[in-house]
């Protein structure tokens, strides 16, 4: 029964392959014959106006026309732009770390805390150092009642010049002493330089920490900008103020913004160099990292001919299009053979065979050929 079963099975799986199998190839014909007709058609078309030209009374005979719709060709702006994929980045998204060897002894904040700048976010036992501060403090004490006695007495030409000098040395290096603790002091504790928010806490209470090892991270949500790896090959293209089209996936928000910082290093790794972007919108939640696709313009051709880029078709030589000409009172489609330059946005800019004014075909050009008669539609 087993085996049975197992034979059904494989029977049913082999059909369903011979049946996707037969539909591939059912599809496949299907178009084989749709290019075959097109093409047929348009040998068809093509060989009627070469008869029509030879023969006048076969183009009577054969007189027909085909529905079209036109546009004329005006000058304008043509823009072309590329997307690159970039990241929100912060200047002031940095890690904290130890100047001293210490125990913890205080840690004030958690990760995701908002803290002001100067805010005391971690403390180091220093109980050595404030022991010295004290020492010093109190032999600085001393020092200068002595060196003020010795001042005076001084102005009184009373006792030498080197035991004034000796005095005030002595008062000088116990200050410099004294400033020297304090400083060893002040890195027993990390404050927080800007306002911002704690990213990360990597030390735990009473835990010893040697100089150099991260504390606390800690991200800024002030001076925010996008960065963008760019290919080598736009080096040229961009300058400091192009206005840049900004899109956030995440949060789905769209601004507008500018070049702020070009890189004139290439990356040897993958050959780009970095682009900043200013960040505009300043009231939007962002993070560092975040995803973020930039358009910027790379090229800009004022006052030119552009056209859809649909309507341009391509043969054994080149690149042509169908216009609107007039022949014996009649408009006839004419193939105008041109030059393209740059596609964007569906749109093509057109660098030779056509000038403004000129009428092309915009639908039913595929069934256009030269000398046949056309209908516009309105």
């Amino acid at each position: 029964m087993k085996n049975i079963l197992i034979l059904l099975t494989f029977t049913v799986a082999l059909a369903a392959c011979d049946s996707g199998d037969k539909t591939e190839q059912l599809k496949a014909e299907l178009a084989t014959l749709k290019q075959e007709i097109q093409e047929k058609t348009v040998k068809v078309n093509e060989l009627e106006a070469q008869i029509a030209q030879l023969d006048p009374n076969f183009s009577k005979k054969q007189d027909r026309s085909i529905l079209v719709k036109t546009n004329k060709v005006l000058q304008q702006d043509f823009v072309h732009k590329i997307q690159v994929q970039g990241q929100v980045a912060s200047r002031r998204n940095i890690t904290l770390g130890a100047e001293t060897m210490g125990r913890a002894i205080q840690v004030n904040v958690e990760t995701g805390d908002d803290v002001k700048r100067g805010q005391l976010l971690v403390k180091f036992e220093a109980e050595s150092t404030i022991n010295s501060i004290k020492e010093v403090e109190t032999a600085l004490s001393l020092a200068t009642t002595i060196f003020e006695k010795q001042a005076n007495l001084w102005k009184q030409e009373i006792g030498t010049e080197v035991q004034y000098l000796e005095a005030k040395n002595r008062k000088e290096s116990l200050e410099r002493q004294l400033a020297t603790l304090k400083s060893q002091l002040d890195k027993a504790e990390i404050r927080a330089p800007f306002n911002g928010r704690v990213n990360d806490v990597m030390v735990n209470l009473g835990e010893l920490v040697q100089p150099g090892l991260p504390v606390v991270s800690l991200v800024g949500n002030e001076q925010m900008y996008l960065k963008a790896e760019v290919s080598e090959k736009y080096i040229n293209d961009f300058q400091v103020g192009d206005e840049v089209e900004v899109y956030l996936p995440s949060i789905k928000q769209s601004f507008k913004s500018k070049v702020s910082a070009i890189s004139y290093v290439i990356n040897p790794a993958n050959r780009t160099f970095q682009l900043d972007v200013k960040m505009t919108n300043q009231s939007l939640e962002l993070k560092p990292n975040q995803f973020a696709r930039l358009q910027l313009a790379d090229y800009t051709s004022e006052k030119t001919i552009v056209v859809p880029s649909d309507i341009i078709q391509q043969d054994n030589i080149g690149d042509f299009v169908y216009a609107v000409n007039t022949k014996e009172g009649k408009k006839v489609a004419d193939k105008v053979r041109v030059e393209r330059g740059l596609t964007y946005d569906g749109n093509t800019e057109v660098l030779k065979g056509l000038k403004a004014g000129d009428e092309v075909i915009t639908e039913g050009y595929r069934d256009a050929v030269t000398g046949i008669s056309i209908q516009v539609a309105k």
